[in-house]
C-alpha cells in the first residue's frame, strides 16, 4: 500500500485503509472516551494521527472521503447520514445493500449508496434503536422508532422481510412547514385555512385523513400550532413525530412488549389513560385499531377540539375506516349506533393527497352534518377540481369552493369568527348578480 505522492487509492486498498483508522481510532476512545459533546471532534483529531502515521499522501478528496465515511460510522448513521444531512430529502428507503431509494421534491429516486452487506443494514437498525429500548430479532421482526431529530423509522428484518433487512425513514423537517407556506405553494387556500383556523380555536373536532406520505402528519402538526397556549394538550403517538410550541403539552409514546412479549403499551391504553390528565385537547397522532372508539367517546364526552389522522383515500372512506377500526375494540356495537357516535363526534374531515406528480394537496374538506337513517351525512365545503396535465407531468387544477356555508358556522361566530362570503362562494360577483337578478 505506498502509491505515487498525490495519487488515489485503489478500492481493496483503500478498504484497508479505512479498517486500519476505524481500529486506531476505536482502541484510542476505549481507553480515552471523550464526552458526548466532544466525540466527533475527537474522533476527527485521532484519524488525522492515525492517517499521519500511514506516512500516505492521498488526493485531499479521497481523504476527506475516507474520514467522514469513517465518522458517519462512529457518530451518524453510516452511508445514510449524508442522506439524512440533506434537507431537500424527504424520505430514505433502503430495500437492500445495494438498493437504497429516496424521495426527493416528490419523486422517487434511486440512489448510489450501498452497503457492505445484510449485515452492514443490521448493525445500522441496532444503532438506531437500541438508544431508544427498543429490539429487533427474529421473533420479532418488526420495530418503529425513531432518530433524535425526531425523524420516524421502520425497520423489518427477516424472516417478514424476504429479501433481507429494510429500513424506512420518514425525515423531520428541520424548517417547520406553516399554513402560510402552504397557501404560497397551492397545497391550500387562503380561504380554506382561515376556516380551519377557526375551526380549531372554536374546538371542532378534526379528523386529517390521506394515503401514505401524503403529509397527515405535518398537516396535523399545522393546525395543531392554531391551538391557544393557555390549554393542556396531551399528545399520543407510536413514535414521537408531532412538534408542538405551547408551553402546556404532555407527550405519550407507546413502548413494545418487552423480551417475554410482556408489559406494552398501545395507543388504546395511552388514550384511556389520558383522560385522567385532565386535558383540554387530546391530538392522536393516528388511529389505526380499537383506540378509535376510545378517541370517539373522548371526543362526545367533552374532550371538544380533539386531533387525529388516519389512512383513508376519501372521506367517505374515512368514516368507513372509523367504524372497522372501533368493531376491532371488541365491542358489538350495533352499525346505527356506531355511525351514530361517528357522526356526533366528528366535526369535520380534511382530505390529503400525494398526486401523480409528487405533489401534495387538501383535496376536501368536508363536514359530517348528521345523520339520514342509517347513513352518515356528509357536506363537502371545498374540493380540487383537476382540469389537466401540462407537458412537464404537473396537474393543473384548482381548489374552489362547493358554495355551502358549513352547518357549524354559528359554533365559528360563537367564538369571534365571522366568515364572509368570499370564504364559501367561488365568485362572489355571480352571487350577487343572481339576488339582484
Amino acid at each position: 500500500m505506498t502509491p505515487l505522492a498525490g495519487s488515489p487509492l485503489a478500492p481493496p486498498d483503500l478498504l484497508k485503509l479505512k479498517n486500519y483508522l476505524i481500529n486506531s481510532v476505536s482502541r484510542e476512545m476505549e481507553a480515552r472516551p471523550p464526552s458526548p459533546r466532544q466525540r466527533r471532534e475527537a474522533i476527527q483529531q485521532l484519524l488525522q494521527q492515525g492517517y499521519e502515521t500511514t506516512k500516505l499522501n492521498l488526493p485531499d478528496f479521497q481523504r476527506d472521503q475516507v474520514f467522514k465515511e469513517i465518522i458517519d460510522g462512529l457518530v451518524g448513521f453510516g452511508p445514510l447520514q449524508t442522506l439524512l444531512d440533506d434537507p431537500t430529502i424527504s424520505e430514505v428507503m433502503v430495500n437492500g445493500p445495494n438498493m437504497v431509494f429516496i424521495e426527493q421534491n416528490g419523486k422517487i429516486i434511486q440512489t448510489d449508496v450501498r452497503f457492505e452487506n445484510d449485515d452492514a443494514i443490521l448493525r445500522i437498525i441496532d444503532k438506531i434503536i437500541l438508544p431508544l429500548g427498543r429490539s429487533i430479532d427474529p421473533d420479532n421482526p418488526t420495530v418503529d422508532a425513531r432518530l433524535p431529530d425526531g425523524s420516524r423509522v421502520n425497520a423489518v428484518i427477516p424472516p417478514v422481510a424476504i429479501d433481507g433487512p429494510s429500513i424506512t425513514i420518514r425525515k423531520f423537517m428541520k424548517d417547520k412547514l406553516s399554513m402560510d407556506q402552504l397557501v404560497s405553494g397551492g397545497s391550500i387556500t387562503k380561504g380554506m385555512a382561515e376556516m380551519l383556523r377557526a375551526c380549531v380555536i372554536s374546538r371542532l373536532n378534526i379528523l386529517v385523513s390521506g394515503g401514505t406520505g401524503s403529509g397527515k402528519t405535518t398537516f396535523l402538526n399545522i393546525l395543531s400550532s392554531y391551538i391557544p397556549s393557555n390549554e393542556r394538550i396531551v399528545t399520543i403517538e407510536d413514535a414521537a413525530e408531532l412538534k408542538l410550541q405551547q408551553p402546556h403539552i404532555v407527550r405519550l409514546e407507546t413502548k413494545p412488549p418487552n423480551a417475554e412479549g410482556k408489559n406494552a403499551v398501545g395507543i388504546r391504553e395511552l388514550v384511556r389513560n389520558c383522560l385522567r390528565m385532565r386535558p383540554d385537547r387530546i391530538i392522536v397522532g393516528e388511529v389505526r385499531g380499537g383506540e378509535a372508539l376510545d378517541m370517539l367517546q373522548a371526543m362526545n364526552t367533552g374532550h371538544d377540539g380533539s386531533l387525529t389522522t388516519l389512512h383513508a383515500n376519501t372521506p367517505r372512506d374515512a368514516t368507513s375506516r372509523l367504524e372497522t377500526m372501533c368493531l376491532m375494540a371488541g365491542i358489538n356495537f350495533p352499525i346505527k349506533v356506531l355511525r351514530e357516535q361517528i357522526a356526533a363526534a366528528v366535526d369535520v374531515i380534511v382530505q390529503q393527497a400525494r398526486l401523480k406528480d409528487g405533489s401534495r394537496k387538501v383535496t376536501s374538506i368536508t363536514e359530517i352534518s348528521g345523520m339520514e337513517g342509517d347513513t352518515i351525512t356528509m357536506t363537502e365545503i371545498f374540493k380540487f377540481e383537476q382540469s389537466g396535465v401540462d407537458k412537464d407531468g404537473k396537474i393543473i387544477g384548482e381548489l374552489r369552493p362547493t358554495g355551502i356555508r358549513p352547518a357549524f358556522s354559528p359554533r365559528l361566530e360563537a367564538s369571534g369568527f365571522r366568515l364572509g362570503p368570499e370564504i364559501f362562494v367561488a365568485n362572489v360577483n355571480e352571487m350577487m348578480g343572481n339576488r339582484r337578478r
